[in-house]
């Protein structure tokens, strides 16, 4: 459920977008304005599962943050400039080209089988408040699964490009071994081939 500094529209193709203020009020002409632009995406793609939002104004810099599900694909984009509607503008039009981008190579790559297993994943967290001195004790909070696929390099950099994660595990379409990508702190990425 949305809090009080959000706001949350159902459109009618059945997916949410929801609009949050982080040190704004979030207009309703802000909203709007979103909402419209955003729905002219669906001409590219109408795998569109939930779209957040996000607005925030630090001085003179308004920038719109955005993060499109679309399918089992995590989309980012943000724009800062000295107008909010300007920023979102340009953020929408970002988000725009990565889906155009992200729809050409799944075709060129339709052909190609990409199949996938599930892995479990645990999740740990602190189990209780530690003192400085004591050593932290985790526990395990959850276990949920994520999808194993089998992609080549180039589909793994694009699928870090458009979803901005640190890091993602898949098995090489080449050599079927597990490989892990991150994006590293001058901007490019690293693989790695921990299997021999």
């Amino acid at each position: 459920m949305p809090n009080r500094k959000e706001k949350m529209v159902e459109l009618e193709q059945g997916y949410n977008v929801i609009v949050t203020g982080r040190h704004v009020h979030v207009t309703d002409g802000m909203k709007q304005h979103a909402v419209e632009r955003i729905s002219k995406l669906e001409r590219v793609g109408t795998r569109i599962i939930d779209i957040h939002v996000t607005m925030d104004i630090q001085k003179l810099s308004h920038r719109c943050d955005i993060m499109m599900k679309y399918g089992h694909t995590i989309i980012r984009s943000h724009a800062a400039t000295t107008d909010m509607y300007v920023s979102i503008d340009e953020a929408v039009n970002k988000l725009d080209k990565q889906l155009r981008k992200y729809k050409k190579r799944l075709q060129e790559h339709h052909a190609k089988d990409v199949r996938a297993i599930e892995i479990p994943v645990q999740v740990y967290a602190l189990e209780e408040e530690i003192e400085e001195e004591e050593v932290p004790v985790h526990r395990i909070v959850a276990t949920e699964t994520r999808r194993l696929k089998l992609l080549s390099d180039d589909e793994a950099i694009m699928r870090m490009d458009l979803s901005g994660d640190p890091l993602m595990v898949f098995r090489s379409e080449v050599s079927q071994k597990i490989r892990v990508i991150y994006r590293r702190e001058d901007g490019n990425y690293g693989i790695i081939q921990p299997e021999e």
